[in-house]
């Protein structure tokens, strides 16, 4: 199967209490699962700026994402039902608020991004559902420190 080729920026964020936001995505033809805000790059834009952009249209939050901490080479279907070969980019975010505004999410996020929470180390450990990556836990407290 040809796979195109998908850069994407994703959003380590952190609150005050050290949890990281994941959304929750449902979609037709698979069980729902979990990811740390983020998305695809536009055309032209570097990781930062997509980082950047990306967590001001999911969460309301505007801050810059500072240095990428790191690297995921990831195939997958998108929910649209595009076979991608991503380059994902990882980027940390301290929040002085656990408050986010989701008024910016496009109409496909809306339609399969419909919950979201706060997560700590052990409730990632305990997560019954699928969250991406699979070894978040570990990336997050390797460059976030978040609470157990």
């Amino acid at each position: 199967m040809s796979r195109q080729p998908r850069p994407a920026a994703r959003i380590l964020l952190i609150d005050p209490a050290g949890r990281v936001l994941m959304f929750r995505f449902t979609a037709h033809d698979r069980p729902p699962f979990w990811c740390p805000p983020g998305g695809a790059l536009e055309s032209g834009e570097s990781y930062p700026a997509a980082a950047r952009r990306e967590l001001l249209e999911e969460t309301g939050i505007d801050a810059d994402p500072g240095e990428e901490v790191a690297r995921k080479l990831v195939d997958f279907t998108t929910i649209e039902g595009v076979a991608v070969s991503a380059d994902e980019r990882y980027f940390v975010v301290r929040s002085a608020t656990d408050r986010i505004d989701t008024g910016g999410h496009t109409a496909l996020e809306q339609r399969v991004m419909r919950s979201w929470r706060w997560f700590t180390a052990d409730d990632l450990a305990r997560h019954d559902e699928i969250f991406y990556p699979d070894d978040l836990a570990e990336l997050v407290a390797s460059h976030a420190e978040i609470s157990a």
